[in-house]
């Protein structure tokens, strides 16, 4: 008879290579992009993740504008209108920006390969914090930019950095101080996955609020379960998918739980 206690590998695994392949392309994005501005004076696409400009369609982070609106005093239409289309992302499928698209999980994503490329040891959460620490940045870092009359997280975002850190290397041939930030964030991955991704993010903060009640979650198909835990250990985020986190606000919708499940329990769906 067979085993119910043993995982059946017969589930494919392909979510992880689809993101790392969106991941790679949003951060190419950003890295070819400068090169084609300044060397072949090609503008369609301009800036980076913070304000992007794609032809005529301005795309501005949500966090960076709400920023923008609290220190100036001052509604910018064409501001409010860039800040739509992530925002209406991250109403619908969560926080996929986070997990999908932003150049700090590009390059922990390679961090990480690298590590399983030359250890074959799995790395430890060696420090876990109150998950609604993200909650607490997302507040202080409001604000702090209030009482500074400064918009903090558009100078010092990591995210943000990365594409202003390849900006400034090619058009001025230089780098910023502020970059040693992106380093400190890759290094704390070392600590704890994702550590300033899970407690220290505001703008994941941000849109993991706007999207608690979003259409994508990660749904645990309770008579396909086997209670072996492989979802647990995989979530880069500290999850517990098992314990239907998945559906919850801190949920990235990486996809990783689904792929590390060989019984298929776990899926990605939309709201029925």
């Amino acid at each position: 008879m067979e085993n119910q206690n043993k995982p059946q590998k017969n589930n494919p695994k392909y979510f992880n290579k689809i993101r790392f392949g969106v991941l790679t392309i949003s951060f190419l994005i950003i890295l070819i992009n400068p090169f084609l501005n300044y060397y072949l004076h090609i503008s369609f696409i301009q800036g980076w993740y913070q304000s992007l400009a794609v032809g005529k369609l301005w795309f501005v982070s949500p966090l960076e504008g709400i920023e923008s609106l609290l220190v100036s005093k001052q509604f910018f239409l064409p501001s409010v209108i860039g800040m739509l289309p992530p925002v209406l992302l991250a109403l619908f499928m969560g926080r996929v920006f986070c997990s999908w698209m932003c150049p700090i999980s590009f390059l922990s994503e390679l961090s990480d390969k690298t590590w399983n490329f030359f250890s074959k040891k799995k790395r430890k959460d060696l420090i876990i914090l109150p998950k609604n620490l993200l909650w607490f940045s997302l507040i202080g870092e409001l604000i702090f930019a209030m009482i500074l009359a400064a918009p903090l997280f558009v100078f010092l975002s990591p995210p943000g950095l990365v594409g202003r850190e390849i900006m400034l290397a090619v058009f001025f041939k230089t780098l910023a101080v502020e970059g040693i930030i992106v380093l400190i964030v890759l290094f704390l991955n070392l600590i704890t996955r994702r550590f300033f991704c899970r407690y220290f993010c505001p703008l994941g903060g941000l849109l993991a609020f706007l999207g608690r009640k979003r259409e994508l979650k990660i749904i645990k198909d309770d008579e396909k379960c086997i209670n072996c835990g492989l979802c647990d250990k995989s979530c880069p985020m500290g999850l517990m998918p098992s314990k239907g986190e998945g559906k919850g606000l801190y949920c990235w919708n990486c996809g990783k739980c689904v792929d590390s499940c060989n019984n298929g329990a776990i899926k990605m769906n939309f709201n029925k």
